[in-house]
């Protein structure tokens, strides 16, 4: 969606804004380096990831496997999850690591299952049991991997005798299916497909550099498909005269992220249209395209580094997470779903604000619940301040507890839905992303820990101007008070969003009293 920049005071829609982690004044950044793939080229998921699994499974079929039947679903997996290669599920943690919501191939495991399973289990991504969905291309390999895991536990997969082998054998030819270049050829050849184009991104690079800031180009995809994509997406928004490659001060094809942050490899030169390299001699100069390289030789060429660059994409290990912990360059993160998400929510709002107010119900009754029977235990017991004068009796005490406590059921059967609903805002399976039950999702500590910034697409930093100071707000405690709304608050750059009424729970979120 694009929309007419007229007036840049105009209040964007919530899904459109910057959300500041830690505070990034523009005007201190001096050079900005850009991803490619679902980063300044948009792709239509589903339609890319439908393909990516109709050449995963002709693979699969080719060694045997029973798949042939097997229809990728493109709301069965959300980014932010995690492959338990051990157990043979996808799981969704919490910011601390526990499990809150588990599927077993494509099958939702119940509470006691979930339980046991995974109460003394807390996911530590450094162990090689665990894989971290952190990219869109992941999508159809880890639904395939939920395929295999069903047609295994029926004795389908005659030749393969575990679930860590099931992720490998995915694993491997989801790999040879992008190396063999068929699918982006098909990509290349019909872009309109698959390929979502945005007027304001080139409007957004073109005020970054008349701003005075150096553009960088970096990206693992190789020379002819970058060419092809920069091409379709670009060229018909460029100034009469201009193509994409002079928004660039360098461009970088094949940069081997996440090496290219951390390692030093030699750059070659692109020498031609069609992508012959050549030896580089010397100094890289700009304007030109290269190959390979590290970002070491890449600060050399801009005469700047650490806090002086901000880097853009869409991974959030190759592209911020290693950015952010071995160079200490500025980190913005391209988060594509929370357009979906947002709008889903805003929608869901008189929902969800029915259900804040029931849970706030809840906790006054359970409140009184608790303190009656407390009073209840120390009548009985003989010790503690005397009783107030309205409890007379145990019979009395117990006649109240009672009522509490069918009372709460009531509210219980009408929270329940509202939180089954609020739970799956956006995605039934799975929920919104950046949510995990009541608490914020692994996927969302990765973005807080990582990335200075996250957005929904690059076309949002034309809204907020190369001049921009974004401000984080101030971070909060369970006891803090919360602040007040600020006025205007959301023209076009936002801190971290403090709540979405912090209710998006599981039904276990919300258990009736004495369940736990």
């Amino acid at each position: 969606m694009s929309l007419s920049f007229t007036d840049p005071m105009t209040p964007l829609p919530r899904e459109r804004g910057l959300f500041c982690n830690r505070t990034l004044n523009m005007r201190a950044i001096r050079a900005i380096g850009y991803d490619m793939d679902y980063t300044l080229v948009h792709y239509d998921i589903a339609a890319w990831e439908s393909r990516a699994y109709e050449h995963l499974k002709q693979r699969l079929v080719a060694v045997g496997l029973p798949v042939g039947h097997l229809v990728f679903e493109p709301e069965g997996i959300i980014r932010g999850l995690v492959i338990d290669r051990e157990l043979g599920n996808v799981v969704k943690a919490n910011r601390f690591g526990y499990v809150k919501r588990a599927f077993h191939g494509t099958r939702p495991l119940g509470f006691e299952e979930l339980r046991a399973a995974y109460s003394r289990t807390m996911i530590d991504l450094s162990e090689s049991r665990w894989v971290f969905l952190n990219t869109l291309f992941s999508l159809s390999e880890a639904y395939m991997f939920s395929q295999l895991v069903d047609l295994f536990d029926a004795g389908e997969l005659k030749a393969v005798q575990s679930y860590p082998e099931i992720y490998e054998l995915t694993r491997r030819h989801i790999d040879l299916t992008h190396m063999e270049g068929q699918l982006k050829a098909e990509i290349m050849a019909k872009p309109e497909r698959f390929v979502q184009l945005d007027a304001d991104t080139p409007l957004a690079l073109l005020d970054q550099q008349s701003a005075g800031k150096q553009l960088m180009l970096i990206t693992n995809s190789e020379w002819p498909f970058t060419v092809s994509m920069m091409s379709y997406t670009f060229d018909r928004f460029m100034p009469k005269g201009k193509t994409w490659r002079d928004l660039f001060d360098i461009v970088i094809v094949a940069a081997n992220k996440p090496s290219f942050f951390s390692t030093r490899f030699p750059f070659l030169e692109v020498a031609s249209e069609e992508g012959l390299l050549r030896p580089v001699i010397g100094p890289l100069v700009k304007g030109k395209a290269y190959y390979g390289g590290s970002a070491t030789v890449v600060e050399q060429f801009l005469g700047l580094s650490g806090d002086e660059i901000l880097y853009v994409g869409d991974h959030i290990f190759g592209d911020v997470h290693v950015t952010k912990n071995i160079l200490r360059w500025r980190t913005a993160l391209i988060v594509r779903e929370l357009e979906h998400e947002i709008r889903a929510s805003l929608e869901a709002q008189e929902k969800l604000d029915l259900l804040a107010e029931l849970m706030s119900d809840k906790e006054v009754l359970e409140r009184d619940h608790c303190t009656r029977r407390l009073l209840l235990t120390r009548l009985r017991a003989g010790y503690g301040p005397t009783p107030p004068e309205e409890i007379d009796t145990e019979e009395e005490l117990t006649t109240v507890i009672n009522a509490l406590r069918a009372r709460i059921t009531e509210l219980d059967e009408r929270i329940a839905p509202l939180a089954r609903a609020a739970s799956e805002v956006s995605n039934g399976s799975w929920g919104p992303t950046m949510w995990a039950g009541n608490d914020k999702s692994h996927f969302a500590r990765q973005v807080e820990r990582y990335a200075d910034v996250y957005t929904s697409r690059v076309s949002n930093f034309a809204f907020a101007t190369p001049f921009v100071y974004l401000r984080s707000q101030r971070g909060t405690m369970p006891h803090d008070v919360a602040p007040a709304p600020a006025a205007g608050k959301g023209a076009y750059a936002t801190g971290a969003p403090s709540t979405r009424s912090e209710l998006l729970a599981s039904e276990s979120d919300v258990a009736p009293s004495g369940s736990r």
